[in-house]
């Protein structure tokens, strides 16, 4: 199924010229739960990985107290297929039970957990992308694919280390079959769902910090707005600014492009580690397609037909959570995109 986020409430350059010439172009992924293909732009699906290359291990320290219960990816598969099939089944006939004997049985052994595992520790597939499907904002000329890895631990910040590969698809003729898996992971939320992509183009503006404070005042004087007969909140809940940037500048969820999405923190410089260069938002892991602040960009299609996955909230299609609840948005530098990302929780 392709995914159309829905026309914006109201058209914002026309309302602000001045906001017209710094419209970016972002493609928002759609991931929803699937069965990808090494060929296949994915989410925590399989790679398109040359037999002959080593895979990617992370040999920083782990700190083995920071998981409560050590778990294997492929017991959090499991559990996770236990559970949708408890909940298509509950679904199906409300008084069935929550659980059989032989999920209760196998829920009890993972409860145990996993023995820690000392040694560097094998990255897990997050996100595939091919340039054909998904627009990249910057690039080797050279390459038609993105391949990104993370650890499944934190590390210097709360988020898992990511590690990005760019390679021509067309080179790689003997694909590595079972490539190697971490035997614990921190936390369950670190393996993503396997999920096919649905891309699509849509215009961006600025987060209302990164305007000019001209524009920024403009953008929450009520009365610009009034005075071109805009409505905005009819209830008095939310500001002008407020509107602005739940509506308007930047759309949620996984994406490639666009602008950057502030809140955590306020926008701070981000030159590339080597050259200096300010670097560019390459692709935002978002734990959520939207929340109750940003309904407006729920896909027109899921309004009607929503897409049933078990999840917290119930839009986060690939159940990654980084920090709590934000988005680890990776930034590259568009003169060399070798040189070392920047990765941003936001």
């Amino acid at each position: 199924m392709s995914f159309t986020t829905p026309p914006r409430p109201l058209d914002v350059t026309a309302l602000f010229p001045r906001l017209a010439p710094l419209a970016r172009t972002a493609t928002r992924l759609h991931p929803r739960p699937g069965s990808p293909s090494v060929h296949d732009s994915s989410v925590g699906g399989p790679l398109l990985w040359p037999a002959d290359e080593p895979w990617p291990h992370c040999d920083r320290p782990h700190d083995r107290r920071a998981a409560r219960v050590l778990r294997s990816p492929d017991d959090i598969r499991t559990m996770r297929r236990i559970r949708r099939a408890a909940a298509e089944r509950r679904l199906r006939d409300p008084h069935a039970p929550v659980a059989t004997p032989g999920e209760s049985e196998t829920e009890q052994q993972f409860g145990a957990g996993r023995p820690w595992f000392d040694g560097p520790i094998p990255m897990l597939p997050v996100a595939q992308l091919y340039t054909q499907d998904v627009p990249l904002p910057v690039g080797p000329a050279d390459a038609d694919l993105l391949q990104v890895l993370w650890c499944p631990f934190d590390h210097e910040t709360e988020h898992p280390r990511t590690a990005l590969f760019w390679r021509s698809s067309d080179t790689v003729t003997d694909i590595l079959d079972t490539p190697p898996e971490p035997s614990v992971v921190q936390e369950a939320w670190y393996v993503p769902e396997p999920c096919l992509l649905s891309p699509e183009r849509i215009s961006e503006y600025p987060d209302p910090l990164e305007l000019g404070e001209e524009l920024r005042q403009q953008l929450g004087d009520v009365s610009q707005w009034e005075q071109n007969g805009a409505s905005w909140d009819s209830g008095g809940v939310l500001s002008p600014q407020e509107f602005y940037f739940h509506n308007l500048c930047h759309a949620p969820g996984w994406k490639t492009g666009g602008w950057t999405r502030w809140g955590l923190t306020d926008p701070v410089p981000r030159p590339c580690p080597t050259c200096g260069t300010e670097t560019t938002p390459l692709l935002t892991l978002a734990c959520a397609e939207w929340d109750p602040g940003t309904e407006s960009w729920m896909p027109e299609q899921e309004r009607t037909h929503p897409t049933p996955l078990l999840g917290t909230p119930p839009a986060n299609f690939t159940l990654i959570d980084i920090a709590g609840g934000y988005d680890l948005q990776l930034h590259a530098c568009p003169l060399s995109p070798h040189h070392p990302h920047i990765a941003l929780v936001q």
